[in-house]
């Protein structure tokens, strides 16, 4: 289904740590002509076990209102709700992105942290269930480079293909598409077909600097290294089968080791983008 018309761009915001996640979301937000809405959750058994009660609910107030100056100070014109509830993180955001725009999360700590993330983590669960898509946005600011997508050639990646040219437009940015292949393909065959669905894709926005690559390797090492200089990177959960619960091996790999934001998109609930600015998408193998 799609997302309803005046669907915001929710913020699940776990601690302070995830405040940057706040300005990048407003941006999205202001973009797209969308509400901010920013959603903290409060657990009262964590309460009761702290020295005081008042204590943990003190903090989350700070940290709604810390967010909330944060998305105005950002964006000053853009409409912002915030919100507490009463119940755990992850299944009120997977709930919530039914009817949502674009959710947007911390990484927990994943980019350059070398450790083995568990699968349990919020952004890795919400990369595979989640209804709508996701932004998944680092501790660090990524450098001014370019959007990459990955395309693959199924029906997701074109997807994400569409999400990445817009929001290279309202970036301001030069779009790479880059389509990885294996050692054995036809490589100018390939060429062709990326040719063809980037002005396929991008003929709203002739004005924004478009290059289409074509690289042999592994799909997940080539985007991972090529993101290291991107702003973004916007992949599909899955190129072949994108259905809930299931996340792809490249989108996987981007979520844990690209320093660069990542989008990943699902066309669950999303219709094509029509707005000034756009979203991500696409999945991989590129």
């Amino acid at each position: 289904m799609a997302a309803p018309a005046d669907a915001a761009v929710l913020v699940g915001l776990g601690s302070e740590l995830d405040l940057p996640v706040v300005e990048l979301a407003a941006q999205e937000a202001a973009g797209h002509g969308r509400p901010l809405h920013l959603l903290h959750t409060f657990d009262w058994h964590t309460a009761f076990a702290a020295d005081t009660v008042a204590a943990p609910r003190d903090q989350a107030e700070e940290l709604i209102s810390r967010a909330a100056q944060l998305a105005h100070a950002t964006e000053p014109g853009l409409t912002v709700r915030s919100e507490i509830v009463e119940s755990a993180l992850l299944p009120t955001l997977i709930r919530r992105s039914e009817v949502t725009f674009l959710l947007a999360v911390g990484d927990s700590g994943m980019a350059g942290s070398g450790q083995c993330i568990p699968a349990e983590t919020t952004a890795v669960q919400l990369a595979a269930r989640a209804g709508c898509p996701l932004m998944v946005v680092r501790r660090e600011p990524p450098p001014q480079g370019p959007v990459l997508v990955g395309v693959d050639g199924s029906p997701s990646s074109h997807l994400a293909l569409q999400w990445a040219a817009e929001c290279a437009a309202r970036r301001d940015a030069r779009l790479l598409a880059l389509r990885v292949v294996e050692y054995d393909e036809d490589a100018d065959a390939v060429t062709e077909q990326l040719t063809e669905a980037l002005a396929r894709h991008t003929g709203r926005h002739s004005a924004v600097p478009t290059e289409g690559r074509v690289v042999r390797g592994d799909p997940a090492e080539v985007l991972i290294e090529t993101s290291r200089n991107a702003q973004a990177v916007l992949v599909a959960a899955r190129g072949d089968e994108p259905g809930r619960a299931m996340l792809g091996a490249v989108a996987q790999s981007l979520l844990y080791h690209s320093p660069a934001p990542v989008f990943i998109v699902r066309g669950l609930a999303q219709a094509p983008l029509t707005g000034p600015g756009a979203r991500p998408a696409g999945d991989q193998r590129p």
